[in-house]
C-alpha cells in the first residue's frame, strides 16, 4: 500500500519550487542564514558590504516586534558606510524581477528551544514565507499549533530574522492554507486560496503552482498585506478580495468602463475598497480617487478605518467646504496641513459630493476638475445610487469612472420603481467584476451562518365569536401587531431569553421594530420592567425624527421638568401632556446620560451626531446589552460582539439580508452563528432573499420601452382618457362610482407613462397630443376623486383584539442543513414548470456550498436529482425515497471502503454504528482491530492515518448533518 510520507511531501514541494523560479539553498543554521542574507542584499542592491557595515544592518534589522519589522521591510534601510557616506538599501522591491527568490529546507534555529523549520522561502535573503507540512491524514490544526510554538520558542533568536516572516503556509497535501504573521494568531484567520470563481485550490501541488510563485508572492508581499496601524497587526487579503482589487485596477488601466463588486455583507468590503483606492492613487493616469459613502457617520468611520490601514492617509470631510478644498488641493485657512495625507485620495459623503457639483459658489473653481480622470468608489451602492445625485455627478465629471461595492445588489427581482422606471445595479455601474455571495462566505467560514427562529402566533380565545363562520370585510392587522398585550409579551420573552441567546451576555443584541411609535412603546416597557426589578439590561435607542410630525405620544412615567416644560407648547387647556418623538428621544437620551455619565441631546446637530458616535462605540464595546432601532444601524454597522437580532418588523430582499448580517461577523470560538429571533412570520421573505443573493446568475436586465414606443403608448392612453372624459369638467358628470374608478385607473396609467417619459432628456409635453396645462387640470381632478373613492370604498376593519391571544412559542427554526435541503427537494419534485424547476435546482446547488457537511454530500445529492427525483411518482414521499437512496449509497460506499483498505466489513459496520450512537471517533487501536490481517508497527504508522482519514470522510458524507 503506497503512502506518501511528510519527507516525500517536502521533497516534492522543493523540487516544484525549484522549477518555478526559486533557487535552492542549503542553510543549516542561523549563521548560514546571516551569511546568505549579506550576499543577497549585496546582489539586489548592487553593492559590497563590509563586515562592520553588515553588523550595523543586523543591528537595525533586529529592532522591534513583528509589526515594526514589517514596516522596516517596506522601507529603505539607511546604512552609514565605513567611509562616512550614507547608503539606502532596499529590502523588498515591488517588481518581481528585481528580487532574489530562494528556497531552504530544515533550517535549525536555537532559541529557548531548538527548532527545525520545514520549508522557508527567502526574498533577498530574508525569510518572508514559512511553510509547515504534515503528512496526509493529519489535520492542519497540528501544523498551525507547531507554527505558534516556533514563534514562541525560536523566531526571536539571533536578531529575530524569522520575525520578518510575513506569511505562513500550512498543508497536509490535500488541504493548504495561508495566513499572516502576528503575535496573536487564531486558526479562524487562516484562509484557503481559490481561483477567480471561488473554487478552492487545496492540493499542495496546485496551491504552490497558483500561490507560491515569485510573481504572485511579490504582489502579495508588496500590495496585498495591510499593516493595521490601530491594532498593530498584519492583515493579508483573502482571495476574493485580491481578485476584486485586481479586476478594478485592470479596468482602470485598460478601459473607461464602470463596474461593481458584489461581496456579501460582512466579508470585508472596506479593506477591499481601501486597497483598490490605494493602488489606483499610485497610477499616473488617475488624478483623484474619491471614496463615497451615503451617511455622515460613515464618512467619519471610513476615514478612521482607512487611517488604521495607513496612518493619516485621509482626512474626513466635515463639511462641503473641506471637500471642495481637498478636491482642488487648496489649503484651508487656519487648518493645519496633514503632511501624511494621500492627496489623491478623498473620503466624503454622497450629499457633500452633490453639493460641490451643484451649488453655484463652488462651480466656477470646480470646472478645472471636469475633464480630470477621477475614479469614484461608492460604498454600499445598493442604498442611495438611484436618484438625481448619481446623475448630477456623472453629468458634471466628463472623465469619471465609477465603481460600486455592495453586499446586496439591486436586481430585476428586488428593484423599486422611481418615476415608474426600475433600475438595477448593472444599469448604473455596468458589469459585475467579481461576485462573492453569501453561500461562498459561509462555506469559507468568512462569515457565520444564521440560526433563524420564528416565534409567536395568534390563537382565538375559547368562546370567541370569530370561531364561528361569520364573514367580516377585513381584520385590523396593524391593531393586532401593535397591541400593548403583544408588545408586553415580546418584551418579557426577550428579557427571559436574552442571557441564553447571548451566552450570558458575552455578546449583545439589536432589536429592530417597525416604527418610531412601536419603538417608544418597547423602550418604555423595558424601562418600566427594569424599575420593577425584572431585569438589569442596559437598553439604548436612537432614531430619526421629523420637524413637523402629526403623531404625538403620551408623557409616560417621566418627572423630568425639562420634558414637561417642552410639552406645554403642544397643549390646549385641559389636555393630557403629549410629546413629539424628538422630546421622547431626548427623554431616552437622558436615561443614557444617567447610565454613562454623558450629556448628549438633540438640541443641536453636533450633540446628536456625537450621541450617534458614542452609542456606536459602546455597542461595539458591549457596554450596551440591546440597541433598539427602527432603521438606523441596520446597514453599514460592524459590531462583531453582536450575535443576536430580535425582529418585529417586516423585512425583505436586501433590507432583510443587511439587517440579519449585523450578527454574522466572526469573533472567537463561542460565537458559532448569528441568532435571528423573528416575532413576525418572515420565513417566506427570508427564503426568497437568501435564494436571490445566493444566485450568481441573477436577472439583471429590466426591459424598458424606447422613447418612441412610450410616446405612442402615452398618446393612446390619452385617447382612451378622452373617450371617458372628453373635457376636464366632464369628470364632474361621471354617473357612478364605477365610471369614476375607470377614470382614475386610466389617468393613473397616463401618469405612469409620463413619469417614464420624463427620464428621457428630450421629453417635452409639446411632443405629445396633450398639453401641459390640460395634464395639470386632470391631475387635480384625479387627486380629489381618488381620495373620495378611497374614503367611500374603504373596508370596515373589524377589531379582534378581544377575541385573540398572542402566544409566544417557537413555530419554526431554520438552519441550512440536510433537513433544509430535503425541504427544497420536496418543492423541486412538485414543480411542473421547466424554468422554475431549473431555478430551484440552482438554488439547491448554491445552498449546498454553505456548509462543509453539505459540501461533502454534493455529488450524492446531485446524483439523486439527476437519476432518481424525476422517476418518483407525484404521490410518493420524497423524504422516504431519499432515505432509501441514501442508505443504499451508504452501504455501497462501506463495501468499497472495506474492500480497498482490506478491512473486515462486519467489524467496520460496528464502528460506524458506534459512531452514530455516541458521536465519538474511534481510536487508532479500534481501526487496527478491523484490519483483516494484523499490521506490523511500521505498517500501523503508514496505514492507520489513511484509514482514519477515510473513516472521517465517510461519516462527514453519510452521517454528519442529519
Amino acid at each position: 500500500m503506497n503512502y506518501q510520507s511528510e519527507q516525500q511531501l517536502e521533497d516534492n514541494l522543493i523540487a516544484q519550487l525549484s522549477e518555478q523560479g526559486f533557487t535552492r539553498v542549503i542553510l543549516k543554521d542561523n549563521a548560514a542564514l546571516e551569511v546568505n542574507l549579506k550576499q543577497q542584499l549585496e546582489k539586489v542592491n548592487s553593492c559590497t558590504l563590509s563586515d562592520t557595515e553588515f553588523t550595523q544592518i543586523l543591528g537595525k534589522l533586529g529592532k522591534g516586534n513583528i509589526f515594526a519589522k514589517a514596516k522596516i521591510l517596506r522601507d529603505q534601510l539607511d546604512v552609514t558606510l565605513d567611509n562616512g557616506d550614507s547608503k539606502h538599501l532596499t529590502l523588498l522591491f515591488d517588481e518581481p524581477q528585481l528580487n532574489s527568490f530562494q528556497v531552504a529546507q530544515q533550517i535549525t534555529v536555537k532559541g529557548t528551544y531548538t527548532n527545525r523549520y520545514d520549508v522557508t522561502l527567502l526574498v533577498n535573503g530574508l525569510p518572508l514565507i514559512q511553510i509547515e507540512l504534515k503528512r496526509r491524514g493529519i489535520e492542519l490544526k497540528e501544523a498551525f499549533n507547531q507554527i505558534k510554538r516556533y514563534q514562541k520558542h525560536s523566531f526571536h533568536a539571533n536578531h529575530g530574522l524569522f520575525n520578518y516572516v510575513q506569511l505562513f503556509v500550512m498543508s497536509n497535501g490535500v488541504n493548504s492554507q495561508y495566513f499572516s504573521n502576528n503575535s496573536e494568531m487564531s486558526a479562524k484567520q487562516t484562509f484557503d486560496w481559490t481561483d477567480n470563481e471561488n473554487n478552492k485550490i487545496s492540493q499542495l501541488h496546485d496551491f504552490a503552482e497558483a500561490f507560491l510563485t515569485p510573481s504572485h508572492l511579490t504582489h502579495m508581499l508588496t500590495k496585498y498585506i495591510v499593516l493595521n496601524e490601530t491594532g498593530k497587526y498584519l492583515m493579508v487579503l483573502r482571495p476574493y478580495q485580491f481578485y476584486a482589487v485586481e479586476a478594478i485596477v485592470e479596468q482602470v488601466k485598460t478601459t473607461t468602463d464602470n463596474g461593481y463588486i458584489w461581496h456579501t455583507t460582512g466579508s470585508g468590503k472596506t479593506l477591499t475598497s481601501f486597497k483598490a483606492a490605494q493602488i489606483m492613487t499610485s497610477l499616473s493616469e488617475v488624478d483623484k480617487v474619491v471614496f463615497v459613502v451615503d451617511r455622515k457617520d460613515l464618512d467619519y468611520q471610513t476615514a478612521l478605518e482607512f487611517n488604521a490601514f495607513v496612518k493619516g492617509s485621509v482626512d474626513s470631510t466635515d463639511n462641503t467646504s473641506m471637500l471642495f478644498h481637498q478636491l482642488l488641493d487648496k489649503p484651508m485657512k487656519g487648518k493645519k496641513v496633514n503632511q501624511n495625507r494621500n492627496t489623491k485620495l478623498v473620503v466624503t459623503t454622497l450629499q457633500k459630493l452633490n453639493n460641490v457639483v451643484t451649488k453655484q459658489r463652488y462651480l466656477k473653481e470646480m470646472q478645472s476638475l471636469q475633464d480630470k480622470r477621477i475614479v469614484f468608489i461608492f460604498d454600499e451602492c445598493h442604498r442611495s445610487q438611484f436618484g438625481d445625485t448619481h446623475k448630477n455627478i456623472t453629468e458634471f465629471f466628463n472623465n469619471a469612472q465609477l465603481f460600486g461595492f455592495t453586499g446586496t445588489p439591486i436586481f430585476a427581482d428586488n428593484a423599486v420603481a422611481k418615476n415608474s422606471v426600475k433600475r438595477t445595479t448593472k444599469d448604473l455601474f455596468g458589469e459585475c467584476l467579481h461576485p462573492y455571495v453569501i453561500v461562498d462566505a459561509i462555506r469559507d467560514a468568512n462569515v457565520l451562518k444564521f440560526a433563524i427562529e420564528y416565534v409567536g402566533r395568534y390563537q382565538y380565545k375559547d368562546g370567541s365569536n370569530n370561531n364561528l363562520d361569520i364573514e367580516v370585510e377585513d381584520i385590523d392587522t396593524k391593531e393586532l401587531l401593535t397591541s400593548p398585550a403583544r408588545l408586553d409579551k415580546i418584551t418579557d420573552y426577550i428579557i427571559s431569553q436574552h442571557n441564553r441567546k447571548t451566552h450570558s451576555r458575552e455578546f449583545n443584541a439589536m432589536f429592530c421594530v417597525s416604527s418610531v411609535a412601536e419603538l417608544i412603546q418597547y423602550y418604555e416597557l423595558f424601562a418600566a420592567k427594569k424599575a420593577q426589578g425584572k431585569h438589569n439590561l442596559k437598553i439604548a435607542t436612537i432614531f430619526s425624527y421629523e420637524a413637523n410630525e402629526e403623531e404625538e405620544y403620551e408623557l409616560g412615567n417621566s418627572d423630568d421638568p425639562s420634558i414637561k416644560e417642552a410639552s406645554v407648547k403642544y397643549l390646549n387647556e385641559g389636555q393630557a401632556v403629549k410629546l413629539h418623538s424628538r422630546d421622547k428621544l431626548d427623554l431616552f437620551i437622558n436615561d443614557y446620560n444617567a447610565m454613562f455619565g454623558t450629556s448628549y441631546s438633540t438640541k443641536d446637530s453636533k450633540l446628536f451626531e456625537d450621541y450617534y458616535k458614542n452609542i456606536s462605540k459602546r455597542v461595539k464595546a458591549k457596554e450596551i446589552d440591546i440597541l433598539l432601532v427602527v432603521n438606523m444601524f441596520l446597514t453599514g454597522f460592524d459590531a462583531p460582539k453582536i450575535n443576536t437580532l430580535y425582529v418585529d418588523k417586516n423585512l425583505k430582499y436586501h433590507g432583510l439580508v443587511q439587517a440579519f448580517s449585523r450578527t454574522n461577523r466572526l469573533l472567537g470560538e463561542t460565537k458559532s452563528h448569528g441568532n435571528i429571533v423573528c416575532f413576525r412570520n418572515l420565513k417566506k421573505a427570508a427564503d426568497i432573499a437568501f435564494t436571490l443573493f445566493s444566485n450568481k446568475q441573477p436577472k439583471e436586465y429590466i426591459e424598458t420601452p424606447s422613447y418612441n414606443e412610450l410616446l405612442v403608448d402615452f398618446n393612446d392612453a390619452y385617447g382612451a382618457l378622452i373617450a371617458i372624459t372628453p373635457t376636464v369638467d366632464s369628470v364632474n358628470a361621471l354617473p357612478d362610482e364605477e365610471a369614476q374608478a375607470l377614470f382614475v385607473r386610466q389617468f393613473r396609467e397616463l401618469m405612469r407613462l409620463k413619469n417614464m417619459l420624463s427620464n428621457f432628456a428630450d421629453f417635452d409635453m409639446d411632443s405629445t397630443a396633450m398639453g401641459e396645462q390640460e395634464f395639470q387640470d386632470y391631475t387635480s381632478k384625479y387627486a380629489d376623486l381618488g381620495r373620495q373613492l378611497r374614503e367611500n370604498s374603504s373596508k370596515e376593519k373589524v377589531s379582534v383584539l378581544d377575541d385573540v391571544d398572542f402566544e409566544l412559542e417557537l413555530l419554526h427554526s431554520d438552519i441550512v442543513n440536510v433537513t433544509y435541503i430535503l425541504q427544497l427537494l420536496r418543492e423541486l419534485h412538485g414543480e411542473e414548470s421547466g424554468d422554475e424547476k431549473a431555478r430551484k435546482r440552482q438554488v439547491i446547488a448554491n445552498l449546498i456550498a454553505t456548509d462543509p457537511t453539505l459540501l461533502s454530500k454534493k455529488a450524492l445529492i446531485d446524483k439523486f436529482m439527476d437519476e432518481h427525483l424525476q422517476g418518483i411518482p407525484a404521490s410518493a414521499d420524497v423524504d422516504e425515497e431519499f432515505e432509501l437512496y441514501w442508505e443504499k449509497e451508504k452501504r455501497l460506499e462501506l463495501e468499497r471502503f472495506a474492500h480497498e483498505q482490506k478491512l473486515n466489513q462486519d467489524r467496520l459496520e460496528k464502528l460506524v454504528t458506534r459512531y452514530e450512537l455516541s458521536d465519538e471517533m474511534p481510536l487508532r487501536d479500534d481501526f487496527a482491530d478491523v484490519l483483516e490481517t494484523k499490521p506490523s508497527l511500521l505498517q500501523r504508522r503508514r496505514i492507520l492515518p489513511v484509514i482514519t482519514d477515510k473513516f472521517k470522510h465517510f461519516v462527514d458524507t453519510f452521517i454528519a448533518g442529519f
